[in-house]
């Protein structure tokens, strides 16, 4: 079985695939004061819960956005699964070719939802992950990495309003019934919401009409759900998009041609 390992800056996001089947995923929150040994206990743990033995695990891959979890999610694999895991970085093959001034600046995340994306939808392509930034990556239909744009996530927005002002509170992240609130909850959940659907909606927008109008646009992220019933920008919803690729670009860095299949927990719009 291969563990994908995707480390966030809120959420380290993992999934278990046998084969090309994804069996089991898990959500740990992410904690740059945790040791490898907490990690790998609760790791064991929970995967020994959904029934899967640690010595199933024969193979890793992770990416990872947070850099002092990097090391500690290796020593994890190395220790309590006996492995050493693929790490997506440069010099790592991942059949992308990417058209950013600095390769190397491209978050390895938004390189395994390209990747994933590429082999699930075709191209062109526009990626929208809301997770803790909201980020907008553009694929061409070569299949080139072409860029992105990138702003806070709702839940920062929502954090800065709260912890900067005196009167606003924190409110549940769902749509008011209208735009124009009248009271404070209401108010906060306009801008946040729908204002957020509405900032997704204008960058879509304007991404088509540099890539071109036919690209289908993919969902994916923790916060996804937030926006998909006040928008009608996406073809795709794959909150399993980023764990697809890291099995994807496993497989190309074994030497195998990378399979399909990966597409549970996909709805179509």
């Amino acid at each position: 079985m291969l563990l994908t390992i995707d480390v966030g800056n809120t959420v380290v996001t993992l999934g278990v695939f046998e084969g090309s089947q994804l069996t089991t995923t898990l959500r740990i929150a992410t904690d740059t004061r945790r040791l490898a040994d907490e990690y790998g206990a609760i790791l064991a743990n929970v995967l020994n819960i959904k029934g899967i033995d640690s010595s199933q695990i024969t193979s890793a891959c992770i990416c990872s956005v947070v850099p002092p979890l990097t090391v500690v999610f290796n020593e994890v694999c190395n220790s309590f699964f006996g492995i050493n895991p693929l790490t997506v970085s440069a010099g790592v093959r991942t059949g992308l070719s990417i058209l950013y001034d600095n390769p190397r600046d491209v978050g390895a995340d938004r390189i395994a939802d390209a990747v994933a994306a590429i082999q699930l939808y075709g191209t062109p392509l526009v990626v929208v992950d809301l997770g803790t930034a909201t980020v907008f990556d553009a694929i061409s239909r070569e299949g080139e990495y072409l860029g992105g744009a990138i702003a806070p996530g709702i839940n920062l927005a929502a954090d800065s309003l709260f912890f900067n002002t005196s009167q606003l509170r924190r409110v549940e992240l769902v749509a008011p019934k209208t735009a124009v609130g009248r009271s404070t909850i209401a108010s906060l959940q306009s801008g946040l919401v729908l204002g957020y659907a509405g900032l997704v909606s204008t960058m879509v927008t304007r991404f088509k009409d540099e890539i071109g109008q036919d690209a289908r646009v993919i969902g994916t992220g923790g916060l996804i759900n937030v926006i998909t019933q006040e928008t009608s920008v996406f073809d795709n919803i794959n909150q399993d998009l980023t764990l697809v690729g890291l099995r994807l670009i496993h497989e190309m860095n074994q030497g195998h041609k990378p399979t399909g299949g990966g597409r549970e927990r996909t709805t179509s719009r």
